[in-house]
C-alpha cells in the first residue's frame, strides 16, 4: 500500500512534530513519554495531516468542477443523502444543517436553482412548505467526481482487521471530543465572517 507522497521542505516536513509546534512544552506536557512514544505520536499526526491535505485536495477541485462553494457543496451532500434515503428536505432543515440563517439559505438556494442543481416542489404533507431535491444531472456530476474518490475511504476501512476498526474509531471519536469547542474557548466566539463560505460566490 503506498503512502501519499506531498512536496516537502523544511518547514512542512516538520509541520505536525510536537518538538516544532511547541518546543517549549506550553501546550503539550511531554514529561514520562519515552523519545519513541514521541517519535511514534509524531508519524500519526502526520499522517492526520497528510489525510487532510488529500481531502482538501479533493474539496478543492470538486469546488472547481461544480463551480460552487463550500456551503453549496455542503448542501447536495446532505440534499443526496436524504434522497437515498427518501427523506424530504426543507429549507429550514437545510439551514440548521449547515448552520446558517434563512436568509442566508434562500439566498444560496435561490443560486442553486438558476444554476439548474435544484428544484424546490410542494411539501407532500405539508402545504406550507416545500421540499428542496438535487437534480439528476447534478447528483450524477458529484457521484461520479468527488462521490467515487470518497468512497474509497469505505475500502480503507474494510481493509483494517475489526479490532484496528474498533481502535480507530475509539481514537478519531476521543479526538474529535477533545477538539470540540467548549466554554473556556471564548476566542471562538468573537463575531467574524460567516464559516464554510456561506457569502461566497461561485468561482
Amino acid at each position: 500500500m503506498s503512502t501519499p507522497s506531498f512536496p516537502r521542505d523544511s518547514v512542512s516536513g516538520t509541520l505536525f512534530r510536537v518538538e516544532s509546534s511547541d518546543p517549549s512544552g506550553e501546550l503539550v506536557d511531554r514529561a514520562g513519554l519515552t523519545p519513541d512514544t514521541i517519535a511514534s505520536v509524531n508519524e500519526l499526526m502526520t499522517a492526520l495531516g497528510e489525510l487532510k491535505r488529500s481531502e482538501q485536495a479533493l474539496s478543492d477541485a470538486s469546488l472547481r468542477y461544480m463551480k460552487l462553494n463550500q456551503t453549496d457543496m455542503r448542501a447536495l451532500h446532505y440534499l443526496i443523502v436524504a434522497q437515498n434515503t427518501e427523506q424530504p428536505v426543507t429549507p429550514g432543515a437545510l439551514a440548521l444543517h449547515l448552520g446558517i440563517s434563512t436568509a442566508s439559505t434562500t439566498k444560496m438556494l435561490d443560486r442553486l436553482e438558476r444554476g439548474g442543481h435544484i428544484v424546490r416542489s410542494p411539501h407532500p404533507s405539508d402545504r406550507r412548505a416545500l421540499v428542496i431535491t438535487i437534480t439528476e444531472d447534478s447528483h450524477r456530476a458529484a457521484r461520479e467526481t468527488v462521490g467515487r474518490q470518497h468512497a474509497k475511504r469505505f475500502g480503507a476501512a474494510a481493509r483494517l482487521s475489526p479490532a484496528e476498526r474498533e481502535t480507530v474509531t475509539r481514537f478519531l471519536r476521543d479526538m474529535a471530543e477533545s477538539l470540540a469547542l467548549g466554554e473556556d474557548a471564548d476566542w471562538a466566539r468573537q463575531p467574524g465572517p460567516p464559516p464554510g463560505g456561506d457569502a461566497e460566490e461561485p468561482r
